[in-house]
């Protein structure tokens, strides 16, 4: 075994992972902890040290899965996930500027490459991603004819919901939503149009319990799928691993009785 292979090795081990799961929860407390005037009069040298160090940790630890996966490393995603987040914390300025100061608390995002319940998690959901583009454009429609609808209907009434087509699109979400639907905007142009009804109650009904159920429905589905395959990968994995052994129990045998035979024709 070479040391790349002993190194790839030690790091796909649970104690390692556990560790570095670890690591990001404590820099994930730190950093919340920054945000506390008080903490970091208190202790903020220390914070801050311990932050450095955690990143410190991130970078040794792709360093290490940089040598040890060579350019295999940039052909897996989760790596390059991982590789931009922890870049992010190493562009110069980052302490200074407030915005890329903020960006550092992506590094939480990392246990999602570590942890493989997480990641199974976000590529069910990925996986999901073109079956839920047809129904995006599908709520899409729903939403610019509703928005033009509403636009036409209640603009004169109610400008600040309905006045223009962006306004009635946000009113519309809120109404999806159900986010104060009712007593905060439905009653409120009933009591003037009370025919509203004929027009709300459809378009909550198919886009709330409809189209959101069906996207729902999507992930569900994709995840199922990729616990299914992990399933079978594993199984694969078994079964290969118990023909090798029964592959390499053969060749015992076979050695044996070949080495058995000049004894027992001498014998004879």
């Amino acid at each position: 075994m070479t040391i790349r292979q002993r190194v790839a090795a030690r790091l796909d081990t649970s104690l390692v992972r556990n560790g570095i799961i670890a690591v990001i929860l404590v820099n994930a407390v730190l950093l919340g902890l920054e945000t506390s005037a008080g903490a970091m009069a208190a202790a903020g040298r220390l914070i801050r040290g311990l932050d450095a160090l955690c990143l410190a940790i991130f970078v040794a630890e792709l360093g290490l899965k940089l040598f040890a996966q060579g350019p295999r490393f940039f052909r897996a995603g989760w790596n390059l996930f991982d590789f931009v987040i922890v870049g992010l914390s190493l562009v110069p300025g980052a302490q200074t500027l407030s915005v890329l100061r903020a960006l550092r608390i992506l590094r939480v995002l990392r246990v999602i490459s570590v942890a493989p319940r997480l990641r199974r998690v976000v590529e069910g959901f990925v996986t999901a991603l073109p079956g839920m583009g047809s129904v995006f454009l599908l709520m899409g429609l729903i939403f610019y004819i509703g928005s033009v609808m509403a636009t036409k209907l209640f603009a004169e009434a109610f400008p600040d919901w309905f006045g223009t087509l962006g306004r009635s699109a946000y009113s519309l979400f809120q109404i999806m939503t159900l986010e104060s639907w009712s007593m905060g905007i439905v009653r409120p142009v009933m009591a003037v149009y009370p025919w509203a009804w004929a027009f709300f109650v459809p378009f909550i009904m198919f886009t709330t319990f409809v189209v959101v159920n069906l996207l729902v429905g999507l992930i569900v589905n994709s995840m199922q799928e990729a616990h299914a395959e992990e399933d079978n990968q594993r199984t694969d994995a078994y079964r290969d691993e118990v023909l090798a052994r029964l592959e390499a129990i053969e060749r015992r045998l076979a050695e044996r009785a070949e080495d058995a035979r000049p004894q027992q024709r001498r014998a004879g």
